[in-house]
């Protein structure tokens, strides 16, 4: 690097901030020791049921595409793992959504807990119409019996955008007004 390059860079010191920095992530890493095993389960879970969604996806494509090329009657079939994928699909999303509820408890705590069981309360709800759509599209036999559940799809897939954003809006609300000792 050129001296006039050097010259526009102010210097910076860093070290006691990474140091800091340090210090912090040791004893955090130490303090939540107990909650770690916990969240290693949960995402070893989740992991398995993504690899399991992953697999029936697969499943799925190799049957249409290769068990069944130039079979155009296999076509308006609904396969196994089609149907399955759906159902392993709305757990994943319900497992993750009440893992951020437990992050929205947490980052709560010492505040009043209205927050945290209308998000509950919420999801509770909301899961209904999941429910309804995974078991009217496990029903179907055919792809034309799908446009008769469209509307339950429709709906299952707004309410979880809706718990997305409902989940979003209340850990931004609780870090937005969280007391870090920063000045403001």
């Amino acid at each position: 690097m050129s001296s006039s390059m050097q010259d526009l860079i102010p210097q910076l010191n860093l070290e006691s901030k990474f140091g800091a920095l340090f210090i912090g992530v040791t004893i955090a890493a130490i303090r939540i020791e107990t909650q770690r095993t916990f969240y290693k389960l949960v995402v070893i879970g989740l992991w398995i049921l993504n690899a399991l969604h992953l697999a029936l996806i697969i499943h799925c494509v190799y049957y249409y595409l290769v068990n069944n090329y130039g079979n155009i009657g296999a076509l308006t079939e609904i396969v196994w793992s089609f149907k399955l994928q759906i159902i392993i699909d709305v757990v994943l999303i319900y497992g993750v959504h009440i893992m951020y509820t437990y992050r929205i408890w947490i980052v709560s705590r010492g505040r009043s807990r209205a927050l945290p069981i209308t998000v509950v309360i919420i999801i509770v709800l909301v899961s209904g119409p999941a429910v309804v759509a995974a078991w009217s599209i496990y029903q179907c036999h055919s792809f034309t019996d799908l446009i008769r559940t469209e509307w339950s799809t429709f709906m299952a897939f707004g309410m979880i955008a809706f718990v997305d954003v409902v989940i979003a809006s209340s850990l931004c609300y609780l870090l937005a007004t969280s007391h870090m000792g920063f000045s403001r």
